[in-house]
């Protein structure tokens, strides 16, 4: 299956450790996810997007994006194909004005159903489809059920309402093909729907069958004493439920963040004011 990054944060950071030079960083798992990779990343609140269907490890423009990125709100993906061809279309993340979607998973007999979750998407997101992938149908499905309950195009877009729809959304799938597999170990053709979705703004992960695990803090900064953004929060759970940064990965990246896992079906995420969110499964929204 693929792999997933998120960041979140108050301040432009770089992310090329995460993604480049860290022990287990992405280029490096990209070694068993050779099929593709991109990057999406905001500037003066629009969405940047660059991909490629060629192994990350050994691109070139993989490492030279990673290299420039400075950014509050990053997606990265590395793609080991289930369903579609590899081509720059059918790499992740997939974007929709500021959206950002990037999935690690698959929909069991996609083939079998594609028309039918077709459907389920509203007749003016359907023109947008241009891949073969089940990730691109989930997204434009789920893209449907927010706008159902505000304006997409809406910078302050509640994130109560976008986990909303991610849980109707994940509902009409799984409704159609069973229930999502909640052993990572499973076998590639089984339902996983793990994914994270922004819009520069919000951050939202769900775990739907893939690991997905998030870090708030750390143990120690090594920007402590220079960044002018470091606050008690930074080295110590929230205790307010605001946060300084949010990360989140198919696996703990190596370093001082301290890596917390998410359950199947539940969700994280911040707000547009760093607010912590947790979503746990038939429980509604936490704030920490």
């Amino acid at each position: 299956m693929c792999r997933l990054f998120g960041f979140r944060s108050v301040i432009q950071s770089q992310v090329h450790h995460s993604l480049v030079s860290a022990e287990n960083a992405l280029s490096v798992q990209s070694r068993q996810h050779p099929d593709g990779w991109g990057v999406a990343y905001y500037v003066g609140g629009a969405p940047h997007l660059v991909k490629s269907a060629a192994t990350a490890l050994s691109d070139s423009l993989f490492h030279r994006v990673s290299g420039i990125v400075a950014s509050e709100t990053v997606i990265a993906h590395i793609r080991k194909a289930t369903q579609g061809e590899l081509t720059p279309l059918n790499a992740h993340p997939f974007q929709f004005g500021a959206w950002i979607f990037a999935h690690n998973g698959n929909v069991e007999g996609f083939v079998e159903h594609r028309e039918t979750l077709r459907n389920h998407i509203l007749p003016e997101f359907r023109r947008y489809v241009l891949g073969t992938t089940d990730s691109e149908l989930l997204f434009y499905l789920l893209l449907s059920r927010m706008s159902e309950r505000g304006d997409l195009h809406d910078p302050r877009y509640a994130i109560d309402d976008a986990a909303s729809a991610i849980r109707e959304a994940v509902d009409e799938v799984t409704d159609l093909v069973g229930p999502f597999c909640t052993d990572p170990a499973g076998t590639p053709d089984r339902t996983y729907l793990s994914f994270l979705l922004t819009n520069g703004r919000v951050m939202l992960a769900h775990q739907g069958g893939k690991p997905l695990y998030y870090s708030t803090w750390k143990k120690r900064c090594p920007e402590r004493d220079t960044c002018p953004s470091f606050a008690p929060q930074c080295e110590m759970a929230t205790r307010d439920g605001f946060v300084n940064h949010l990360v989140i990965s198919s696996e703990p990246l190596h370093g001082e963040n301290v890596w917390l896992d998410l359950a199947p079906a539940d969700m994280v995420g911040v707000d547009q004011r760093m607010r912590l969110r947790l979503y746990h499964h038939g429980l509604g929204a936490a704030s920490i």
